[in-house]
């Protein structure tokens, strides 16, 4: 168990765009080495001088090896995800994994087994789960702001390019819906309702992988969800787009990326980020960090990433039978 003021010891595995993120994010909280491993040691250099990290390594196994290692944080393409899980945990490390965690939900199963045979933690990287929007929308759902909540309406539009291993199935896992749109299904699913079932429409070639997509979640209590997720079409202005709750005593109408709000009916507000955290990186890192010092679960936990990745799948499924899926969860 590490203590209140013990320094983290992090090893990035994989050393691209998430990675630089998350290494920004991690030196402004504090607190931790950031050590680095590729299995091209220029990488691994680079970025260890780019962030004052504490060591670099040209591969995975050496990186584990080192005793300074308390987490490793995986952030390499998805379908290498297991195996690095149980590579880390078998060294005794704990473990942060980017989405999506891994390629079935049955593998989260196994890792959880292995990690608690081990005594140690695993954490899955969903920053949407950390916006503010997020828990304003928990809030006002939570709260009965809204009423009865009847449509949940998510714009997940965005242009992206797809070239490297986001383009390779037999790297990404599958199309855009599962490599990116399980934040958003992670999103819709974590706002206070419970998704009972979930449809999924390929929308354009039939031909997979699928760039986009229409899926349609029903909930517990009646509402039904829509989520609009594309990599082809063009939103405005670089990205900004809108999406909408609505309920018998009032609706939100905000930004999908969460840089603003504005809520209608009987309560009224308008609302825009001021903790320069809209995207959730700080707050879920200084979660997972909390976690690890006190031995407790995170805000959002493994489990909800199996029930995520559960939904997903059978959104996928859907897509392919044509047929809607519900699943227990």
């Amino acid at each position: 168990m590490l203590n209140e003021r013990q320094r983290i010891g992090i090893l990035f595995l994989g050393c691209g765009c998430a990675t630089r993120l998350h290494s920004r994010t991690l030196r402004r909280i504090g607190g931790v080495d950031l050590i680095y491993a590729s299995r091209e040691y220029e990488r691994a250099e680079e970025l260890r001088r780019q962030y004052a990290g504490r060591a670099a390594f040209a591969s995975y196994e050496a990186g584990l090896a080192d005793p300074a290692v308390d987490v490793a944080l995986i952030a390499t393409p998805p379908s290498t995800h297991y195996d690095l899980a149980i590579l880390a945990l078998d060294a005794g490390k704990h473990v942060i994994v980017e989405k999506p965690a891994f390629l079935h939900s049955s593998d989260i199963e196994e890792v959880i087994d292995v990690a608690e045979s081990r005594g140690c933690q695993v954490f899955v990287a969903e920053n949407y789960h950390y916006k503010p929007i997020a828990q304003r929308l928990r809030c006002a759902i939570g709260e009965g702001q809204l009423g009865d909540v009847r449509f949940v309406t998510l714009n997940a539009i965005k242009r992206r390019d797809w070239n490297g291993w986001r383009g390779d199935p037999s790297l990404s896992g599958g199309g855009a819906l599962f490599e990116a749109g399980v934040h958003w299904i992670s999103f819709a699913s974590n706002l206070g309702l419970e998704v009972t079932e979930i449809h999924a429409y390929r929308v354009g070639p039939e031909a997979p992988p699928d760039r986009s997509s229409l899926v349609t979640l029903r909930y517990a209590n009646g509402a039904v969800g829509t989520l609009a997720h594309s990599w082809e079409l063009a939103a405005p202005f670089g990205g900004l787009r809108l999406s909408k709750v609505q309920g018998t005593r009032g609706a939100v109408t905000f930004e999908s990326n969460g840089f603003g709000l504005v809520q209608t009916g009987r309560r009224r507000s308008v609302w825009l980020p001021i903790t320069g955290d809209a995207l959730g990186y700080r707050a879920m890192m200084q979660d997972f960090l909390g976690a690890l010092r006190r031995a407790s679960s995170p805000r959002f936990t493994v489990e909800m990433a199996r029930r995520d990745l559960i939904l997903l799948e059978a959104a996928e499924a859907s897509m392919g039978s044509g047929a809607a899926m519900t699943r227990a969860l």
